[in-house]
């Protein structure tokens, strides 16, 4: 009698051990999505568009449009902006009549801060109205519910 070795079985016990795993470990993955979802959490409130200023609040729905409107802002200082540039009084209404010289139907939102009076808003309207723009529209924020 002696030491009986079974072959067969130790190297079936290696192959084993370095036999391909099926299986996906989906961990990282999941990590690297919850990871990018908190930057785009971040980061979507600071990719807002416009000047800072301080707006009226009003009672008034929501306008929903179709394309993106542009939107000319008065600060309570008496500057304006065309979308977030600065431009002067009198160049306003060329710039607006060559954005919009292939359609008059452009949409136009005035911001102004509630500091600047009535009067000063109006006439701005009034001057992109005279160009020729239909769509002009008055920009405030909704109040806070006190509830």
């Amino acid at each position: 009698m002696g030491i009986r070795v079974n072959i067969q079985k130790a190297g079936s016990r290696s192959r084993s051990r370095h036999r391909p795993m099926g299986d996906i470990n989906v961990t990282p993955m999941v990590d690297v999505m919850l990871v990018l979802l908190i930057v785009f959490m971040v980061t979507a409130p600071l990719l807002t568009v416009g000047v800072p200023v301080d707006l009226p609040k009003t009672q008034a729905g929501q306008v929903n449009a179709d394309q993106a409107p542009l939107v000319v802002t008065i600060r309570e200082d008496g500057a304006l902006f065309l979308q977030d540039t600065e431009i002067e009084p009198d160049k306003l209404i060329p710039r607006l009549s060559a954005i919009g010289e292939s359609n008059k139907e452009v949409r136009i939102f005035v911001r102004g801060d509630k500091n600047v009076a009535y009067g000063e808003v109006l006439v701005l309207m009034g001057r992109i109205q005279s160009a020729g723009f239909e769509r002009v529209a008055l920009v405030a924020e909704l109040p806070e519910d006190d509830a």
